[in-house]
């Protein structure tokens, strides 16, 4: 029940970010201080609940491999995302989303095997964090784009619906894994995830709010150690 409710939650996210896209107002420098802020903290998550306590199980050097990995077979996937959809901004920005959440939300998952919600708090709610601006900003471009607001709705349910199933999956799956497995398997993502922040996350923060950017990134950062030390508090 918790795996469902805290997927559920983040998902929900997409969701919500796509009306505010779409029926609300959005300026730029909101929109990009929120990426921003929402990538910061995720910075704190992949390290503190990913990437730490792999340590416990792996030695350094197969977890910097791990990591190492899932950072270039982003990369490389991501350069195949752009080069395939080149021309088509609306499409090319839901397929980007929806792989940049792939590793995301796989990582939540993975997570909440063998704890609670309050042990990946800061992983969940920069999750969450990230959905709403991102969401937002690309339900509003597809229908600036000249796509039908219903129909871009019904893209990001869909979207949303697909990376939960992935996290219930990824959760499901992997609960019989053995320690060594599962953390190999955390560090893919954050390395997935990490080169997703540089690439893709922090870039189109800076081009929306070019001098608020670092103040969002840093309170980004302390809005995920919070989380952490309410979860181990």
């Amino acid at each position: 029940m918790t795996l469902v409710l805290v997927v559920l939650a983040v998902s929900a996210a997409l969701i919500v970010g796509a009306l505010w896209g779409l029926y609300g107002r959005l300026p730029a420098p909101l929109e990009g201080f929120l990426i921003a802020l929402a990538g910061g903290a995720l910075i704190v998550s992949v390290m503190e609940e990913l990437i730490r306590p792999a340590l416990d199980t792996l030695d350094f050097a197969l977890l910097a491999a791990c990591v190492a990995a899932g950072a270039l077979a982003f990369t490389v996937a991501d350069r195949w995302l752009q080069h395939s959809t080149e021309g088509n901004e609306g499409a090319g920005l839901l397929l980007a989303i929806t792989f940049d959440g792939v590793p995301e939300n796989l990582a939540l998952g993975v997570a909440l095997i063998g704890t609670s919600a309050p042990e990946v708090a800061a992983l969940a709610g920069s999750i969450l964090l990230s959905n709403l601006p991102e969401a937002a900003g690309g339900a509003k471009e597809m229908a600036e784009g000249g796509m039908a607001r219903g129909k871009v709705l019904l893209l990001w349910s869909l979207t949303a619906a697909l990376l939960a199933a992935a996290a219930i999956l990824g959760n499901l799956a992997l609960r019989d894994a053995g320690p060594a497995w599962l953390a190999a398997i955390r560090c893919l993502a954050a390395g997935a995830v990490t080169a997703s922040l540089a690439t893709e996350v922090f870039p189109k923060a800076f081009r929306e709010d070019r001098f608020g950017t670092g103040i969002a990134i840093a309170a980004g950062l302390l809005t995920a150690l919070a989380l952490s030390q309410l979860s181990s508090g």
